[in-house]
């Protein structure tokens, strides 16, 4: 087993209240286990309903086909389709004049599209790429701050069928030249600069010296993100943006292509914990299906909604739940370039007071860290239109989710906290919020058509409360295809832990009496002390669940009796004061919510942790400070690398 069932289950239920469930989409628990008993026993039936949605080109001759031992699924295979077309032409008779997309920059400034105006602004991008000789099935590699031309450049390359990878901004220039390599892409688009806390980033001078590395690479395509920045242009090989989207004889439409059902949309490359990153290809139908269907019913989708995901489009989220998702269903989505605390902590809050934010879907880290500067904040700024909140990107921990319940839904407004990955390419687990009663940090039952169970290292069902694997064990219509040019890879990554064409997520979870699930982490984040095996994420609630903790980490380290120990990296809150009696108070606090064996056995006070831009806690390098080693690893995407140096001068 891979967790140990050692922290109680949370007890405490929230239900929503009548009048959310009145307007709700699926409203009450025996709705949703009808719906989910159907798209599990007859996906055809089901899938085939919800399908009618989006608007085709040619309908599927099947709706889904799976070979358990090739490991490969097909949906609504014979259909034509194209994503694009989704997202923005069929909204235009009925929601032209809608806001489909609001920018809000680090500096404040802001930019409004509606699907018309966004729907002629791709339709030119796409004829660019059309300009220099891109076609269906070619590769293009994004790398990019949280700019509109993101979003309008993934949705160009999907109207004419080009594949597209986006690099996260913060990647360092190797890292860039690792995927431009691997997927062998020959246009990157980029920006001059990034705005970070008020602060002009060279991007372009930054990946220069990397590209003339990528042979398949035939143009770069540069947005001007700021005039004053003295940027190096490459005859023959580098060009404006602005000044190709403007040429006159740049078209203002650009015809959609019919693309087939299982043509790959885009290609999203993960880290692994060995070698180089994956590229986690995607399908058009299946995830166009999937992330319609889920923003739809996970987020309860009405029409008035302003919704705001605070994710970065570098990432899964950002395109699943930004772009994608919202606007296959009509929606006004806002994408925000800056950091939710400059210039000050309510920067967040009052983003949501200013737009009127009804649907906010963010990240626990983000959520620890705002609740740290304390409830005032929030509560000088008008939130009274939210009505939702979201949860992504790791499990959240109890009393993060009680303060954000509390401080910032005003206790009126549910929470789902969603588990997904990359490779799902969507919402997997997660609460309806019409339909069931919510338990901090639960992510609650499986959407439609996954088949989740959590299964022991010999592959038989868990026990309830019994840590386990968590595994999927049929098909679903957004699943990864492959692992881009590496087949054997998927095959060995996702296959072939567990027989039978099982796929495993890699992560540890538990189920309750109840049937709910409950996340505990990636395996990796499994320690083994004196032979206990607990989940770092256990001992991490159980330090934040302390009066006056913000935040915690919790990495191993080497012991020459317990085999690992556990070193624990605490930020507190204003008021409370680091101390040597308050380093025993905490021990004896985990001692008591878990057990004595689970306490740190080293406790490291820090103002702040190692994150990356978008809010991810670098354990990988809180791991090797622990271990007491001075070279850490690669320290480029961290938001705040400064850091770094201060927790190894004062380490335990």
């Amino acid at each position: 087993m891979p967790v140990i069932d050692s922290v109680s289950v949370e007890k405490r239920k929230f239900s929503p209240k009548k009048n959310f469930v009145k307007k709700s989409h699926i409203k009450s628990f025996k709705e949703y286990k009808k719906l989910y008993n159907e798209s599990i026993n007859n996906p055809e039936k089901f899938w085939s309903r919800e399908a009618e949605n989006l608007d085709w080109f040619k309908k599927w001759n099947k709706v889904y086909s799976w070979k358990k031992t090739k490991l490969e699924t097909k949906w609504f295979d014979g259909g034509k389709i194209n994503i694009s077309y989704n997202c923005l032409d069929r909204h235009l008779k009925t929601r032209g004049n809608k806001t489909a997309l609001i920018w809000e920059s680090d500096k404040g400034r802001s930019k409004q599209f509606t699907y018309k105006q966004l729907h002629k602004v791709v339709c030119r991008f796409a004829n660019v790429l059309k300009k220099h000789g891109m076609k269906k099935g070619d590769r293009i590699v994004f790398y990019m701050p949280m700019i509109p031309e993101l979003a309008i450049g993934i949705l160009a390359c999907t109207r004419i069928g080009v594949i597209h990878s986006v690099v996260f901004g913060g990647f360092s220039s190797e890292s860039l030249k690792d995927r431009i390599q691997d997927s062998r892409a020959k246009i990157v688009i980029t920006s001059n600069a990034s705005i970070r806390k008020g602060q002009a980033i060279p991007m372009k001078k930054n990946i220069d010296k990397v590209l003339s590395e990528c042979k398949s690479l035939k143009k770069v395509i540069v947005v001007q993100r700021d005039k004053s920045l003295k940027t190096s242009m490459k005859k023959n090989r580098d060009v404006w943006l602005h000044e190709e989207i403007n040429y006159s004889d740049i078209n203002d439409f650009c015809k959609p292509a019919e693309m087939n059902s299982e043509d790959p949309a885009f290609i999203l490359y993960t880290s692994g914990t060995t070698g180089k990153p994956k590229g986690v290809v995607h399908s058009t139908a299946g995830y166009l299906m999937y992330v319609y269907l889920t923003f739809k019913y996970v987020f309860d989708y009405r029409e008035e909604d302003v919704y705001w995901c605070t994710a970065d489009i570098g990432w899964i989220t950002g395109h699943s739940y930004i772009v994608y998702g919202p606007l296959a269903n009509g929606a006004t989505s806002l994408m925000f370039e800056g950091v939710p605390t400059y210039p000050n902590p309510d920067r967040a809050w009052k983003i949501v007071e200013k737009y009127k934010v009804s649907v906010f879907y963010t990240a626990p880290t983000a959520i620890r860290a705002l609740a740290r500067f304390g409830d005032e904040w929030v509560n000088k700024c008008d939130l009274s239109n939210l009505r939702l909140l979201g949860s992504v990107g790791e499990p959240i921990n109890p009393e993060a989710w009680l303060w954000y319940h509390k401080v910032v839904g005003k206790n009126k407004c549910p929470i789902v906290d969603t588990w997904w990955q990359t490779e799902t390419g969507g919402i997997m687990i997660t609460p309806l919020p019409g339909a069931m009663d919510l338990k901090p940090g639960s992510a609650c039952f499986p959407f439609f058509g996954i088949k989740a169970n959590i299964l022991r290292e010999n592959g038989k069902p868990t026990k309830k409360g019994e840590g386990g694997y968590i595994v999927i064990e049929q098909p679903w219509p957004s699943m990864l295809r492959t692992v881009y040019r590496n087949p054997k890879r998927f095959r060995k990554t996702y296959f072939s832990k567990f027989k039978g064409g099982i796929y495993f997520a890699g992560d540890g979870a538990k189920r309750d009496k109840d049937g709910y699930f409950w996340i505990m982490g990636r395996i990796d984040d499994v320690v083994n002390v004196s032979g206990h095996r607990f989940g770092t994420s256990e001992i991490e609630s159980a330090l934040v669940s302390f009066k006056g903790v913000a935040e915690s980490a919790v990495v191993p380290f080497p012991h020459k009796i317990k085999g690992k120990a556990l070193y624990a990296f605490v930020t507190l809150k204003k008021g409370l004061n680091e101390s040597d009696e308050l380093v025993a108070k905490l021990r004896t606090h985990v001692s008591k919510v878990i057990g004595p064996i689970a306490k740190p056995d080293k406790i490291q006070f820090t103002d702040a942790l190692p994150k990356t831009r978008s809010g991810k806690i670098m354990r990988r390098i809180l791991k090797a400070i622990a271990e007491g080693l001075d070279d850490v690893g690669n320290t480029t995407t961290l938001a705040n690398p400064e850091i770094v140096e201060i927790l190894k001068k004062e380490r335990v």
